[in-house]
């Protein structure tokens, strides 16, 4: 498994999310449709920490064996540390996203539809 194929089909995936819920259709006009989606996203951004965690390994292990270059001739210590604090940010945005997408699927959770209505597509 590469990760690197595997994040950028992650990407292409929530690209395609993105084209399938422009407009409504048989499968996405109502409301449970909405808290399903939030549900999956959820889902998605608590699982993201962990992988963005996890990209800070072949860095680790390219700078434990003394073969981390730096372009421009920086200091490796240094492009480590810059790293490994933007990392911790993104975490801590991934978890701030998770917790508000939780917050959104719960909030959806009471909403649904009134099938006694006629209503024209």
């Amino acid at each position: 498994m590469n990760p690197a194929r595997t994040a950028s089909q992650a990407a292409d995936t929530v690209r395609s999310l993105n084209h399938a819920t422009i407009e409504t259709s048989d499968d996405w006009k109502y409301a449970p449709h909405a808290y399903q989606v939030l549900g999956s996203l959820a889902r998605l951004a608590r699982m993201l920490p962990q992988a963005i965690e996890q990209t800070l390994l072949p860095v680790q292990n390219t700078h434990g064996r003394g073969l981390l270059t730096i372009d421009g001739g920086g200091d490796p210590d240094r492009a480590i540390r810059h790293v490994a604090n933007a990392v911790r940010t993104a975490v801590q945005a991934a978890d701030l996203l998770a917790r508000a997408l939780d917050h959104a699927h719960a909030a959806s959770s009471p909403l649904g539809v009134d099938t006694s209505k006629r209503t024209t597509p």
